[in-house]
């Protein structure tokens, strides 16, 4: 029985570095708080999985303001399931979670649960990443 137990929690620290490689969504480094972009925009990063269903509800959203503010904000999306390092380095507890960064890659705020767009959009001009309509 004790020999069962040891190979089994073995084996999984052998598989867990396939468990949480990065898969190409993800982030180039989030391993720091401040996550930056690249492109020294403000960013909002969208922890969730392919499966979850508010996630997959807020998936087109994500595609929609990606495509609308481009150049303005960046939008990433992280599947935590096929990348589980990212979900640690960024403390998600619940998915989706949504982070948001400034230009200067820090956090400034954060949302746990599913976000309509309007929602996102008044986040993004609270922290005056949008000019106020």
């Amino acid at each position: 029985m004790i020999a069962s137990i040891i190979l089994i929690m073995s084996l999984t620290l052998l598989l867990e570095p396939a468990i949480a490689a990065p898969t190409e969504n993800s982030p180039k480094d989030l391993s720091t708080p401040k996550a930056e972009s690249p492109a020294k925009i403000p960013r909002m990063v969208d922890y969730g999985a392919d499966k979850c269903v508010p996630c997959k509800a807020i998936a087109p959203i994500l595609k929609e303001l990606k495509n609308e503010y481009k150049d303005r904000i960046e939008v990433v999306f992280v599947d935590v399931w096929k990348d589980r390092t990212a979900g640690k380095k960024a403390n998600i507890k619940l998915i989706p979670t949504q982070i948001f960064y400034d230009a200067t890659g820090k956090e400034v705020s954060r949302h746990e649960g599913f976000m309509s767009k309007e929602d996102i959009l008044t986040e993004w001009r609270k922290h005056k990443f949008l000019p106020k309509e």
